[in-house]
């Protein structure tokens, strides 16, 4: 997973909040204060409040990770012509997959659609007026601190595991802890959900991310990644925990499966914020009911793109990495989330069938590496292919001085965990189903669109 060390964090929330003061700039500019809404006109209480608590404030509220809350008028409209900007340019709300190529459904799309963004400037070119406050929709209501969020879909976890307590000082490098939890359980029980979060809210300032790995004895014979096939899957993934990151909530009939013996294997990624913080991470699981087996299996694999050589990247210069992929069954995918760190440009997930023909899955042409998003496809879209499909990983690094991340564009850049170094995998939850299974899907949906037969 991404590493930053302490001064390139506190570089990036600098940046980021210099961004949005640069944007912000912007928006001091005269903004008439009597502006009203006219018949007709957009208006923030009618037409940009709803568009806000649908595709913003997830982030932009009090004590979430935005630098500035949008959910009142009066906290928005000093953004206006900053908030125009952005969405016009579609920097934000931040989803960079390409909105012409692969699959579009998904279950957890923030992106406005071409209406939400021409409402939006209109709005700000009205003089972003308020409007009729009776307009207003309802606030949003938020979860409490220490509330689960799947617990509203599911009710209390069946599991919660917490791991060591770390002490951060106030002053100090990054650290790395990596303890081990036990899973209390007897028998084999399937999961249907996964949360984490830190222990408290203050373990949020302290905890850049964390990973929830499944060490445990794999038997599976099967022939599809276990717990140990890969230098990427050496450890099954259950959860990693960011700032805004929900929970995973399987599909009906999937899950994954905890064996007797199992322990939780931590990785957290742990910064000083100049004040001692001492907390715990914590892992809520949601299982099946005892004797209740899905049919399906889910099993999250990082499809690589390190080429033959791995990553070796020269200075001042674009490098492009494939990789390549075996399915050994017929599987589903069911999302596509891009790992790469600061040079990281761009991502391409492309499936070449065993007839030799090719579909591309999904593309991001414009990387971020500040919001590592997880494309996750609706139900109804997420594309299923027949044993022996190659997936295809294609990535882009950009190491030049045109890569405003780019800390240093005169250094060689490898793989490795830091920041500076460089990754290159997509993270997909890939579900194996049976041959049957998988003649069964092709009869009811028609073949995919395939855009290039090989030669």
């Amino acid at each position: 997973m991404f590493q930053i060390s302490q001064p390139e964090w506190s570089g990036y929330l600098t940046s980021s909040v210099s961004a949005f003061a640069v944007a912000a700039a912007l928006s001091l500019a005269p903004v008439p204060a009597d502006a009203q809404s006219v018949d007709g006109a957009v208006t923030f209480a009618k037409d940009v409040a709803p568009i806000l608590q649908a595709k913003c404030q997830d982030c932009h509220r009090a004590g979430s990770m935005a630098p500035m809350s949008l959910v009142t008028f009066e906290e928005t409209r000093p953004w206006a012509r900053a908030i125009k900007e952005r969405v016009s340019t579609r920097q934000m709300p931040p989803w960079h997959i390409d909105r012409a190529v692969g699959v579009q459904k998904f279950k957890n799309d923030m992106s406005l659609s071409d209406e939400q963004v021409a409402t939006i400037v209109r709005w700000v070119d009205a003089g972003a007026p308020l409007g009729n406050p009776k307009d207003m929709p309802a606030p949003r209501q938020w979860p409490a601190d220490n509330e689960w969020r799947a617990a509203k879909l599911l009710g209390q976890p069946d599991l919660v595991i917490t791991s060591a307590p770390y002490t951060m000082a106030a002053q100090h490098q990054d650290a790395w802890f990596r303890p081990l939890s036990e899973i209390p359980i007897t028998e084999p029980r399937w999961v249907r959900a996964v949360e984490m979060r830190p222990g408290t809210m203050k373990g949020r300032r302290i905890i850049h991310h964390a990973v929830a790995y499944l060490d445990q004895e794999d038997k599976d014979t099967s022939g599809v990644p276990g717990s140990g096939n890969s230098d990427l899957n050496r450890r099954a993934m259950l959860m990693e925990w960011a700032v805004g990151k929900g929970y995973d909530y399987y599909r009906p009939n999937t899950g994954k499966l905890l064996l007797p013996g199992a322990k939780i294997s931590w990785d957290e990624h742990i910064h000083a914020v100049g004040e001692e913080i001492t907390d715990t991470v914590q892992l809520g699981i949601w299982l099946y009911p005892k004797g209740q087996e899905p049919k399906y299996r889910t099993y999250l694999t990082a499809f690589a793109a390190l080429g033959k050589d791995g990553i070796d990247i020269a200075p001042n210069s674009i490098a492009q990495n494939e990789g390549f992929t075996v399915l050994k069954m017929p599987g589903r995918l069911e999302n596509f989330q891009p790992h790469m760190h600061l040079r990281g440009k761009a991502m391409s997930l492309e499936a070449i069938l065993p007839d030799g023909t090719t579909q591309m899955i999904s593309y991001v042409g414009n990387f971020n590496f500040n919001w590592m998003t997880n494309y996750i496809y609706d139900d109804e879209a997420a594309p299923v292919f027949p044993k022996g499909t190659i997936i295809h990983v294609t990535a882009w690094h950009d190491n030049t001085k045109a890569n405003k991340n780019n800390p240093d564009p005169d250094q060689w850049v490898g793989y490795g965990d830091r920041t500076v170094d460089e990754m290159a995998h997509g993270w997909v939850n890939v579900t194996y189903i049976s041959d049957e299974d998988y003649a069964e899907w092709a009869a009811k949906h028609k073949p995919p669109v395939r855009s290039t037969s090989q030669q």
